[in-house]
């Protein structure tokens, strides 16, 4: 039966009540309507009121669910759908929108996919760039500073030194970047040797200190894999370095039988309900593309923890 002519059964059914007690000889009405009938009319009619509210709730809350999950749904947080009744407009209209949903996921994956392997490619663009030009740059004008210095008299070779330690600190700097948008280790030597790496890097350049706990002999992980775990560590060690205002960070990772887990928490100030910036936003997508789940909440005691979880490829992830 469609919504339609179900309402239309229910207001059928209970007007068509109301008229045969009238019709009966149960309830009759008086002219002028005496007191008594008045009370039973109204009476009668409040019972009506109150039946046809609740069929009618329970006829149209399956719209009301998909309304809700309307109003909620997420894409960068998949598989939210809604049981399909049995027949009926309202079971098609909800297959729509699920089906809706299938397609929007799909498409959403798909252009992300092509996003970030662009911002991928011209992170390496600007990396090699750093390196060769900028790199080469500084690496001559240190050479010029150090044959200038070794003609300078006294006063002056001291100044020259001065400005070879400021050129030595942006070169090195520059070469830091470098690897931070190209990571080379990640590629030579694999995922454990550029977490111990990027450990290494912030400890040094923020501030912190960083305890590691990273386990060698993981499952096989395809290189996309591999990257979207090396992002999203580095995007949230960045988090930490610049909002969290802590002192201590750990960066752990391990696997289970089922899946590798990547654990980042901070002893810093938390960050209470996840605001959806655009870097949390993107490490979702991220973890997206290879089938993960990314978890941000409060940690057990202070700051907060991320955690990431890679299905292996026997459990569904990507090989």
């Amino acid at each position: 039966m469609s919504l339609f002519w179900r309402i239309f059964t229910l207001n059928a059914l209970v007007l068509g009540t109301a008229t045969a007690l009238l019709m009966s000889a149960l309830v009759t009405v008086s002219v002028p309507v005496l007191l008594t009938e008045a009370i039973i009319l109204l009476a009668g009619l409040a019972v009506m009121l109150v039946v046809n509210a609740i069929l009618l709730r329970i006829g149209l809350a399956p719209l009301d669910r998909l309304t809700h999950l309307m109003s909620e749904v997420d894409l960068l947080k998949p598989g939210q759908r809604l049981s399909v009744p049995a027949k009926g407009d309202v079971a098609e209209l909800i297959r729509t929108f699920n089906a809706m949903l299938d397609r929007l996921e799909a498409e959403r994956a798909t252009a992300s996919a092509r996003v970030l392997a662009a911002q991928e490619a011209e992170r390496r663009r600007i990396a090699a760039e750093l390196h060769d030009e900028v790199g080469q740059s500084l690496t001559a004008v240190l050479l010029d500073l150090k044959r200038a210095a070794d003609r300078a008299p006294d006063p002056l070779r001291a100044e020259l030194g001065q400005a070879r330690e400021t050129t030595r600190d942006s070169l090195d700097e520059v070469r830091r970047l470098a690897r931070r948008l190209r990571p080379g280790v990640l590629e030579d030597l694999g995922l454990v040797a550029a977490l111990t790496s990027l450990a290494n890097d912030f400890a040094a350049h923020a501030g912190l200190e960083v305890t590691r706990h990273l386990e060698p002999g993981l499952p096989p992980l395809s290189r996309e894999t591999e990257l979207v775990i090396y992002r999203i560590a580095q995007e949230a060690m960045t988090n930490i370095a610049r909002h969290a205002e802590a002192t201590h960070a750990e960066l752990a990772l391990h696997d289970t039988p089922e899946a590798v887990v990547l654990d980042i928490v901070d002893d810093g100030q938390g960050i209470g309900p996840v605001r959806e910036g655009a870097g949390i936003r993107g490490m979702r997508e991220r973890a997206l593309l290879i089938g993960a789940a990314l978890d941000i909440r409060p940690g057990t005691a202070s700051g907060t923890r991320v955690r990431l979880t890679v299905p292996t490829p026997e459990q569904g992830g990507k090989p």
